[in-house]
């Protein structure tokens, strides 16, 4: 099969506008195409599609998609750059066509921009069905041509690391357990000679005192996990570490604050930051990015038993303060606050969390966005800037002293888990109890509960979880690498 895209005619006179792969297909049937394109209606629609039979030997079957303007850019309203996302939607549209053919092989028209096609071929085609026994056909996308190879390869890497995120959110709690995730991640590195992983068991995290997170850990029989990454790919393997720390709740019962049981399947993702964040270094080493990157993850079940935690009671964290637990549903900020102290052992340049953390971030900003809270204007430039570019967009959010003291107020302990005043402003004062954590100027964490799964809403993602910051986090690191070498 062949995908093929068509730009939004400028005229009134509706004459098709293609793309320079378009215009040389279409030269080599004699015109044909553009005279069926003419004969089909009105003109495509961005996102529409046309389906030609027969037109040439090597490609029994052409989709011709609608790319929207030619010369759209970054969209300042939209904070993301239009040209690519029409791209990466259109190229996901055909290549789900062809697939429903049952065609094994599509050819992608770069449309002027190959990483963005190839990213929108390879996300847009990705599906869990490991576990049915009826399969969709496997497709595998090409680039049609040789001109933009270097950058096609680039967006297939970009892609298959946020399907990779979303391999491992999607599958059952029983598929990834903690030691199933590390063990996975460590088989997904184990050819990089750069990289180094560490799977660190119960007793290790006893050592370093990480009594928030053990705290979480012990209401499960399924044994804690902490995930330790290094990958050294600066030229000099002592430079500063972009540090990545990743909440790896592989199932989330709420504890002994029990979630309702509608929907609570889902909360088998709710190791997404864990997953975004791992995978990003997987993708990084994949690209050979020259920077040091060390990735953590807490990983554990929070359930309800005999030895859970239970509301009131205090623990203590790895840099010694207490925390009451108010609410054992607001697990996620315990595990991270034992891995932020710990990420202070590395003298990074900066520290990046990511974590599913609160619903009151799903009900601020929807899927649209990730919630970014961060004591770095540096660090939330270059994390802004790399989601214009991926479409996979981020939003600052507040820090402000005001929620502090909404959980620095608490009776029993330094800080409460959960804000004083409930549910208001719930996302920031769950920010607010990781910044106490946090000793390091240059630190961020991205609340990504609201991206967590897909509906309908980005169209070159199918309906499930959705691997989302994956493609930002590699970006950011990506341009941090660049900078380092400047």
């Amino acid at each position: 099969g062949l995908v093929l895209g068509v730009y939004s005619s400028e005229k009134d006179d509706g004459a098709a506008q293609f793309t320079s792969a378009g215009d040389a297909f279409d030269r080599l049937v004699s015109g044909k195409l553009r005279e069926l394109l003419s004969l089909c209606g009105p003109p495509l629609k961005k996102g529409k599609t046309r389906i030609f039979h027969g037109l040439h030997q090597d490609f029994p079957s052409v989709v011709v998609v609608g790319l929207g303007k030619k010369n759209a850019g970054v969209n300042d309203q939209e904070n993301w750059n239009e040209g690519k996302e029409n791209i990466r939607a259109a190229v996901a549209v055909g290549c789900r066509q062809i697939q429903d053919l049952e065609i094994p092989c599509v050819e992608v028209d770069p449309c002027g921009d190959a990483q963005s096609a190839a990213e929108g071929a390879v996300l847009g085609l990705h599906e869990y069905n490991e576990l049915k026994q009826k399969k969709k056909p496997i497709v595998t996308p090409q680039l049609h041509g040789s001109a933009e190879s270097e950058a096609w390869q680039k967006g297939v890497t970009y892609a298959e690391g946020q399907n990779l995120a979303r391999y491992l959110m999607e599958a059952p709690a029983n598929y990834i357990t903690p030691i199933k995730f590390a063990e996975h991640i460590e088989q997904k590195l184990r050819s990089f000679s750069n990289v180094k992983v560490h799977i660190r068991p119960e007793s290790w995290i006893t050592t370093e005192q990480m009594g928030a997170f053990l705290s979480v850990a012990k209401g499960s029989t399924e044994p804690p996990i902490f995930l330790e990454i290094h990958y050294l790919g600066a030229a000099n393997t002592n430079d500063s570490p972009l540090v990545f720390v990743g909440k790896g709740v592989t199932f989330d019962s709420g504890g002994i604050s029990l979630k309702p049981s509608s929907g609570m399947d889902a909360m088998r993702a709710d190791m997404g930051g864990a997953a975004t964040i791992c995978s990003a270094i997987v993708t990084a080493a994949a690209l050979n990015l020259p920077l040091n990157i060390i990735g953590l993850a807490p990983l554990c079940e929070n359930m309800p038993s005999g030895k859970a935690n239970k509301p009131g009671d205090v623990v203590r964290a790895k840099n010694g303060k207490t925390i009451q637990v108010d609410n054992t549903d607001a697990e996620g900020r315990l595990l991270l606050a034992d891995a932020l102290c710990y990420a202070h052992n590395f003298n990074a340049r900066a520290i990046v969390n990511a974590a599913t953390l609160t619903g009151a971030m799903d009900v601020a900003l929807g899927s649209a966005a990730t919630g970014v809270f961060t004591n770095s204007s540096w660090l939330w430039t270059h994390l802004y800037e790399a989601s214009i570019l991926t479409g996979d967009r981020v939003w600052r959010m507040p820090l402000f002293e005001h929620y502090t003291k909404q959980v620095t107020d608490c009776p029993l302990a330094d800080v409460s888990n959960i804000g004083k005043y409930s549910r208001a402003g719930g996302a920031c004062t769950a920010a607010a109890f990781l910044k106490e954590f946090v000793t390091a100027s240059h630190w961020a964490h991205l609340d990504i509960a609201g991206v967590m799964s897909n509906k309908d809403e980005v169209p070159y993602l199918r309906k499930g979880m959705a691997g989302r910051p994956t493609r930002t986090l590699v970006e950011f690191a990506a341009r941090l690498s660049q900078d380092s070498q400047n």
